[in-house]
């Protein structure tokens, strides 16, 4: 009887990845990669991947499903433009991190020429317009409507921002593509991103997904479904929640370190896990995407050396200062090096170890003691996930990495830093296979396939416990 087959496709900006799976018993059938060729011809690479595929499996099957993603091209630019940088301009910025989007330029306030300026330099391919609750401040939004109609912008715009100015927004806006959508922040420290998300998503599809070329691969897939880092996402959601009453890990941290960023996916409510603590700030969303641009392990190597320290990655690394910043010049010639020696590979794995950390730090939350009037009160500010069940690593920073353990534990609590809300006593599991996208896809027309071929092949740290315990202790 013939094999019922998925064909998963990520169109990424290096390597077009395919994932065959074998949908009856959910199973890896094979794998395959070839040069992204977008800027040229997107079939030139679709083919060499395909030409992979089936010699690593003798034939290709016939697929039920062929679905594919994307982050070629640069993935999805975004500008968001929002009133308060704290408010309405963060939800919008949540909301496009949450849609899978790359973004490239954050804007509050009053836009000054130079803001305009800068925005058009940035050539996104969306930008979100937010800015004040519902009946709340129009002046703003309207006039950042109109310095941004009278500019030379082409790409499509998302309006969430105050119902009561949508309409003049619209009107000022010329006629610019602009899709109006629930506003981002409706009332005061009340989040309401999924309108905004669902459109991103959407227009990405309609539009993106033109303009980036991938179209010209129509005939190898059925539709792309989302841009990548949304993929993961929905990969992630899964796993935590589960389907149709087959259960999931429930709540999770997932660290992806990358040659530009380093991303972190957490599912989770984030509230406090310790009576008295008193949330304060923007609300978290449950599922959440954080990427820190400044953690690169090869485009900003060093930034992730200033952010860590010299000497810190030094100490790590065993090498000396001179050395590390040696090394480190050498990598900033040449983004394409892959470490050699013993030395490169030593710094490597310290790189990638501080990028972890930094990174999971920044995207958990954090306790403060703040003296009131009626005596100290315990603050929360951001998630707390010290009690998520699961920690997992995903990337080629990890995969390739020779200490995959001695990178995942620098995701954990240390009593050192008894401030941060970093998880305590999760499992800690690696996606080798890079499941995570493909799940997200395929969790699209098969959840529960996607969610136990996830499961089967997630897999386990060895010696996590008694490295855990030395690092809460560290």
């Amino acid at each position: 009887m013939a094999t019922a087959a998925a064909l998963l496709i990520d169109f990424g900006s290096t390597y077009t990845k395919l994932r065959a799976i074998d949908l009856d018993r959910r199973r890896i059938l094979g794998s395959g990669q070839g040069p992204s060729t977008v800027t040229s011809d997107i079939m030139l690479g679709m083919n060499a991947a395909l030409a992979d595929l089936e010699k690593r499996l003798g034939s290709l099957p016939k697929f039920k499903y062929r679905l594919a993603c994307s982050s070629a091209a640069g993935g999805l630019r975004m500008v968001t433009v929002g009133l308060v940088r704290e408010l309405t301009a963060e939800a919008a910025r949540r909301a496009a991190l949450g849609a899978g989007a790359k973004l490239v330029g954050t804007f509050a306030y009053r836009l000054t020429q130079g803001d305009v300026e800068r925005i058009v330099a940035l050539a996104p391919d969306i930008l979100l317009l937010a800015g004040g609750t519902d009946g709340g401040n129009s002046e703003v939004v309207l006039h950042n409507a109109a310095a941004l109609g009278r500019s030379r912008l082409a790409c499509p715009f998302i309006f969430a921002g105050n119902r009561n100015a949508a309409d003049d927004s619209m009107t000022v806006l010329g006629a610019r593509e602009v899709i109006r959508t629930e506003n981002v922040m409706p009332e005061f420290n009340v989040l309401n991103i999924e309108p905004a998300r669902a459109v991103i998503r959407q227009v990405f599809i309609d539009r993106i997904v033109h303009a980036k070329g991938i179209y010209r691969a129509q005939e190898a897939f059925d539709q792309v479904l989302m841009p990548t880092p949304a993929a993961v996402l929905d990969g992630v959601k899964l796993l935590a929640d589960g389907c149709r009453g087959a259960p999931g890990l429930g709540p999770l941290l997932v660290i992806d370190p990358g040659g530009a960023t380093t991303d972190v996916h957490s599912v989770a409510t984030g509230e406090p896990s310790v009576a008295g603590v008193i949330p304060q700030g923007l609300p978290e969303p449950r599922v959440k995407r954080t990427v820190e641009g400044d953690l690169g392990m090869r485009h900003n190597v060093a930034a992730v050396v200033e952010a860590a320290g010299l000497e810190a990655i030094a100490k790590d690394a065993q090498l000396t200062p001179a050395r590390v910043t040696g090394l480190v010049d050498a990598i900033a010639r040449d983004l394409e090096r892959l470490p050699q020696s013993g030395e490169e590979i030593a710094l490597d794995q310290a790189l990638v170890r501080a990028a972890v950390k930094l990174a999971v730090a920044r995207h958990c939350g954090t306790v403060a003691t703040v003296y009131t009037a009626t005596g100290p009160v315990t603050v929360q500010h951001g998630k707390d996930l010290t009690n998520v069940g699961a920690v997992i690593g995903t990337g080629g920073a990890l995969v390739h990495s020779r200490d995959p353990l001695g990178v995942m534990e620098m995701s954990l609590a240390v009593s050192s830093e008894p401030l941060s809300l970093r998880p305590k006593h999760p499992k800690l599991l690696l996606d080798r296979d890079y499941l995570l996208y493909a799940c997200g896809l395929l969790g699209a027309v098969e959840p529960e396939a996607a969610l136990e071929l996830a499961l089967a092949y997630l897999e386990p740290i060895e010696g996590e416990e008694s490295s855990r315990e030395r690092t809460l202790t560290a």
